[in-house]
Formats: structure tokens, sequence, C-alpha cells
């Protein structure tokens, strides 16, 4: 890996985050000497405007990512897992926004902030996963805590826009915004979005908890290699971007409100908002995560409750990736 001669990929460039990943190539000026982007046939021959010019999206077919340094994926699933191996096979190191790597036991789940040490070594199948949005946002303002008080339980209810949804999602509650006060005809979302919360987001397990909401348990285990149980109820709302979770928070050791709050604001990536509070209207398009409304809980000892904001396009999973990048290119051009 040559960081003066950089080839970055970039795998479902035309969707939401990748994007959000190429404008944030723009802003944090990414050293990619050559970019190929790769979207779904359909989209073949597209051009996106990057950098004061256009670059052509291309389909992925074999050999594709040879000469590619970093691979970074944002297609979903059924992509990663089809075509990660293959850019990892031709010489690529893989960053996968997905969910078809994040809990293989050989595979390392990163946020930079927390565990960018996983990022010093390449693993041998050369793949890193990026976390769930929701479970970067929350582990942002968990890992203070934990590391101040040792977090045991966490309840938590996220509140998540429709961008989680891809632009499939933003697109169909702008229809529906026209639309009003026409019936509403939900395609992305199993109900209409607009001037309504819906509590499902993916599928229903046997638990009776949807998969996202799992997701969040079992990742936020991995991330902070602790053995903490996550209970989630993940909520759609009609909010364009940006999501926002309120949590309830025991600890193993005493940690007050004001201790949380100095833990937090000593911790990169996260900021504390007290005038009066965190909002997604005011926390869209930036980077960090933002906390507030940080108290004791009133029903047992050693529990806290806050509320945390994050673009979830960005700290969940655009900027995530570019920073992985980056950590890599550091560490290994």
């Amino acid at each position: 890996m040559n960081k003066d001669n950089l080839t970055v990929a970039v795998v479902g460039a035309t969707g939401a985050v990748g994007r959000e990943i190429l404008s944030m190539f723009s802003e944090r000026r990414f050293p990619a000497a050559n970019l190929k982007l790769f979207a779904s046939p359909r989209s073949e021959g597209a051009e996106i405007k990057f950098e004061g010019g256009r670059a052509s999206v291309l389909s992925l077919a074999p050999g594709c990512f040879e000469g590619v340094d970093i691979a970074i994926f944002s297609a979903g699933a059924g992509r990663s897992r089809e075509y990660a191996p293959q850019a990892a096979r031709e010489g690529a190191v893989v960053i996968d926004n997905s969910s078809a790597f994040r809990m293989d036991g050989d595979v390392p789940l990163v946020i930079p902030e927390i565990n960018g040490g996983l990022l010093d070594e390449i693993p041998p199948g050369r793949i890193f996963a990026n976390p769930n949005c929701t479970t970067a946002i929350i582990a942002m303002a968990l890992k203070p805590i934990h590391d101040e008080g040792v977090v045991k339980n966490v309840v938590a209810t996220s509140f998540q826009s429709v961008s989680g949804a891809g632009a499939g999602g933003m697109a169909e509650l702008e229809q529906q915004l026209r639309d009003w006060p026409s019936p509403a005809r939900p395609e992305v979302f199993p109900a209409r979005i607009l001037l309504n919360v819906i509590p499902q987001i993916d599928v229903f397990l046997d638990n009776n908890y949807t998969k996202e909401e799992m997701k969040i348990h079992n990742e936020a285990r991995k991330i902070l290699a602790a053995d903490i149980n996550v209970s989630a109820t993940a909520v759609r709302v009609p909010v364009m971007r940006a999501h926002s979770i309120s949590a309830t928070v025991e600890t193993e050791k005493p940690v007050s409100p004001e201790m949380a709050a100095d833990a937090i604001r000593a911790f990169p990536g996260v900021q504390i908002v007290d005038d009066p509070y965190p909002m997604p209207i005011d926390c869209s398009g930036r980077d960090d995560c933002f906390v507030g409304r940080i108290r004791r809980d009133l029903t047992g000892e050693n529990r806290i409750c806050f509320w945390v904001v994050g673009d979830q396009l960005r700290k969940g999973a655009a900027l995530n990736s570019v920073q992985m990048a980056e950590w890599i290119i550091r560490r290994h051009g």
C-alpha cells in the first residue's frame, strides 16, 4: 500500500452512504490518488461529481479490485458476502458497512475512538467491519461511562431517521409529504411514516426482538469487549437524518451524572449539549455524537439516564469507514 499513490474503491457509490463517503473524502482531503466507483448494473456508466470532475460508475466483475488498496463496501449484506472476499483475494483491505461480517469472530468490528488498535494489524481475511449505525452512536456514549464505572445493563430506545433505510427511505418520506393528505402507499416501511412512528426496524426474531435490536445488543458487546446486556427497542420516526437514543445504564461502580458528563467531555468524538439538549435537526451533517439530559435514574442504584444523537450517515457509516481507512493508511501506508 503506497499512500502517495493510493487506489480506493467505493462499492455502493450511488447510495446514500456511498455518496456521503465521497463527500467526506473531499471534506477530509482523503489521499485517494485513484478512485473506483461501483454500483449495481443498472447504474453502470452513470457519472458522479467528485472533486470538481466526474467519475463513471462501474459494475462488479472478476478482477475489478486488482490494484485496489482499500475497498469500502456500502451496498448491503448480500453484495458484501459475494464480493468482499473477492476484493480481499485480489489484494484490497476491505471495510464493510453491512451486517455480513460484523459478528464473524475473525473479523474485527471497529470504532476507531474505542478499539482502533484493532486496525494496527491486517486480519488474515483482510476484512474489517463497520458497526450498525445505531450501535455506533450509542457505543460512543457508553464507552466513557464504561471506563468510569463498568457498564452492566442498558435499556435503550432508538428513534431512527428514515435515512437509516437508505435513499429509498428518504424518498418515501419526501413523497408522502408532497402527497399529504392523500393516502400514503408505503413501500420501504411497513406503514406510513409521515406523522407516525413505527416500532419495528428489520424483521422480528423468535425472541420478539427485531434483528436491528439484537444487532445493538450483540455488536455493543463485541465493540466494548464486555459482558453487557442491551435491551433495545428500535423505532422509525419521520426525521430525515440523525438517529436519537434514550438510554438507561446500570454500572457496577457508582457513576454520578457529573462524573458521566466529565468522562464524556474528555472522550474524542462526543460532545455534551445541555442548552437545552441535542436534537436531530441540529446534529445532521455533523461528525460528533451529542449527549444531553444526563440524570440519575429513579428506579435503582448505580443507574443513570442519557439522550444521545448522531448523524448515522456520518458516524454511523461514512465517517467511521473513512476514519478506519485513514488509520489503515497511517499504519500500513
